[in-house]
């Protein structure tokens, strides 16, 4: 009764409760065994392009640790973490006009992230946890952030970049699409991106226990599925939100996700490649975000 009441608040097909049960069943599993065998608070991190689904596996896995194994898990969006509006404004000021546009690598708030995780971790009695707001395209004021009182057993942190390591200097020299090759000429804002994650991310990446990895057939999905995503969040705004005189609707239309998805695609193709062998638990993607098999490149987790 659960997972039907989860895949009707979630608008999901009614095929979702097959594959709960064949592919993430099992994974909520292993992460109760894991979190057991290391009796601390452990994260598994959910990575995949956007629109692949990880925010709803990552309720998913939260409902099903809760539901079967009594344990009480929170969902972390990377997202959730990004830098204000006016942060992202000073960052474009001083690096590259690009930094103003959310989701890349220097965009998050790294150190606040890792003070929130710290704290789940800790048992404090009360810890905020910031919400961004993706209509407004700046972070929700303080008192709208989730309150955490429980104790967290498993930290589900859920991300597109998660994982990423820094390409080469050789890899960054030929611009991979329009964008790069228009705005970013000189290769400025992609370096800086770059050495972000090199020397800022690994400290976040690094607390993960278990890997989780969706991914997408091809980088050419990307644009269909976060179209989908930007209609969600523009059915969802009310009617005083959407109105032509209301400056905190910032959603997209066909074409601004079209140059938005131009942002991720380096990092994303990079990950798409080098992720896989890396993941301890990696689900293979169709076209229409159906797992259509699981491979296990790592051992189940990383005790071994």
């Amino acid at each position: 009764m659960e997972l039907e009441h989860f895949i009707k608040k979630h608008h999901l097909p009614a095929s979702y409760s097959r594959a709960a049960e064949q592919w993430f069943a099992p994974l909520a599993k292993s992460i109760a065994e894991q979190q057991a065998m290391l009796g601390k608070t452990i994260i598994a991190g959910i990575n995949g392009a956007q629109g692949a689904g990880k925010s709803t596996l990552a309720a998913l896995l939260a409902l099903l640790c809760k539901e079967k194994y009594q344990l009480n898990g929170i969902v972390l969006s990377m997202d959730d973490f990004y830098l204000t509006r006016q942060q992202r404004a000073s960052l474009a000021a001083s690096i590259h006009p690009l930094m103003a546009t959310r989701g890349v690598p220097g965009t998050h708030d790294i150190s606040l992230a890792l003070d929130i995780i710290q704290k789940l971790s800790e048992g404090r009695t009360q810890t905020l946890i910031p919400r961004f707001n993706k209509a407004s395209d700046d972070r929700y004021p303080q008192q709208k952030w989730t309150c955490v009182a429980a104790k967290v057993n498993v930290i589900l942190l859920e991300g597109w970049c998660l994982g990423a390591e820094p390409q080469t200097e050789d890899a960054l020299v030929a611009p991979v699409n329009e964008l790069e090759k228009a705005e970013d000429p000189n290769g400025v804002w992609r370096r800086y991106v770059n050495q972000q994650l090199g020397d800022v991310y690994p400290q976040l990446f690094s607390l993960v226990d278990t890997l989780i990895m969706l991914k997408a057939p091809s980088f050419n999905c990307v644009y269909k599925w976060r179209l989908e995503q930007e209609n969600k969040l523009k059915s969802a705004l009310l009617p005083s939100e959407t109105s032509a005189d209301c400056a905190s609707d910032r959603t997209m239309d066909a074409d601004a996700v079209s140059r938005f998805i131009q942002y991720y695609q380096r990092v994303t193709e990079h990950l798409l490649k080098t992720l896989p062998a890396k993941a301890d638990t990696l689900f293979n993607l169709d076209e229409e975000r159906r797992v259509v098999s699981v491979q296990l490149p790592r051992s189940l987790n990383r005790l071994e």
